[in-house]
């Protein structure tokens, strides 16, 4: 029996048009470009304002350009993993709107509920699918529409998120030279006080006082969550590193999850590499949540090369962190960008 590994072999992004800059926030909420700059990074994020459109929407903007990028059937696809914190509807999955609004006939469809870490984990998974001979194509998304659950009111929470979406298809080769090698993944518990929606699940279904006292907002202790995401991110990759002879020479790339730019430098120096070896694109589109990872590779994909040995690491609501190592598996210079 053939082993295989599994390769990203085209990635796909989508950005909505709408550009809230900081000036602007600053006249939503008591803040400033030189306040949130130091703190966070971020100059810009994008937001998906047009009515009657959600997560799904830009997923499968994403989705479709990785499938003519690639000039792959869509018919071969064997299964959809879409990574997401802010799905359509309670239910049915997001997922299986995409598969329907791209015409995949072939797949099966599900939502990963895994917060910042949702692409991270749906990668791993892909790849165990595609390990185990079962399945030879999976396409995997990261999409957040986070302006939904962001209180515009709330100067500590509102300059953080953006919302977009990145795909990558992911497919089975006969190459040990190349593909997803090794992943270190946990979750431990600890987050529900300091990072959550207060309202609209099980425990606190949506109502007039749910609504009028603005539960439906994402609410986050950000001293904690900034202390756990450095120590929990910083300490994966230098345990991924460790079990897989990677140094800073070796090392092409490290992509951390975009939440913060204090944390992607702390990240940076624990593996001794310098900034221009880090995928980062917080600048411009903000904290996209599970949409940060595949955003950042497509943005970085012209400078990819096959071979290149690439560390990506995220941490999320829950807590949820990890890391996971891979080898390119494509110039990304000679990938054909499809026209609108």
């Amino acid at each position: 029996m053939a082993k295989y590994r599994a390769v990203i072999t085209g990635l796909g992004g989508y950005i909505p048009d709408y550009v809230l800059n900081n000036e602007e926030l600053s006249r939503m909420v008591e803040t400033n470009d030189e306040w949130i700059t130091t703190r966070v990074g971020i100059k810009e994020r994008r937001i998906l304002t047009e009515e009657g459109l959600g997560t799904s929407y830009m997923a499968r903007k994403a989705a479709k350009m990785v499938l003519k990028k690639t000039g792959v059937d869509p018919d071969t696809i064997d299964a959809l993993i879409l990574a997401t914190s802010t799905a359509d509807y309670q239910f049915p999955s997001t997922a299986s709107i995409v598969v329907g609004k791209i015409g995949l006939k072939n797949a099966f469809a599900y939502d990963f509920w895994g917060a910042c870490c949702g692409f991270l984990f749906a990668l791993d998974t892909a790849a165990c699918y595609i390990e185990s001979g079962r399945y030879k194509k999976v396409l995997i998304i990261g999409a957040d529409k986070m302006s939904s659950m962001v209180d515009y009111t709330d100067r500590a929470t509102c300059p953080l998120f953006g919302d977009g979406a990145g795909a990558a298809l992911v497919e089975a080769v006969e190459d040990d030279e190349v593909g997803y090698i090794d992943s270190y993944l946990r979750t431990d518990g600890k987050g529900l006080p300091f990072l959550h929606m207060k309202a609209g699940g099980s425990v606190c279904p949506p109502s007039h006082f749910t609504v009028d006292h603005r539960l439906h907002y994402l609410y986050q202790e950000g001293r904690t969550v900034f202390r756990y995401a450095v120590t929990n991110m910083s300490d994966d990759c230098a345990l991924i590193a460790e079990r897989n002879g990677l140094t800073a020479d070796n090392i092409a790339w490290v992509l951390p999850h975009q939440a913060n730019m204090r944390i992607i430098e702390a990240v940076a120096r624990r593996l001794n590499l310098p900034m221009e070896r880090v995928m980062v694109n917080i600048e411009h589109v903000g904290n996209t949540s599970a949409a940060t990872i595949p955003l950042a590779l497509w943005e970085f994909e012209n400078r990819l090369r096959k071979g290149d040995n690439i560390i990506l690491t995220a941490f999320g609501a829950g807590f949820v962190h990890g890391a996971s190592y891979l080898r390119w598996g494509y110039n990304g210079s000679e990938a054909v960008t499809p026209t609108k």
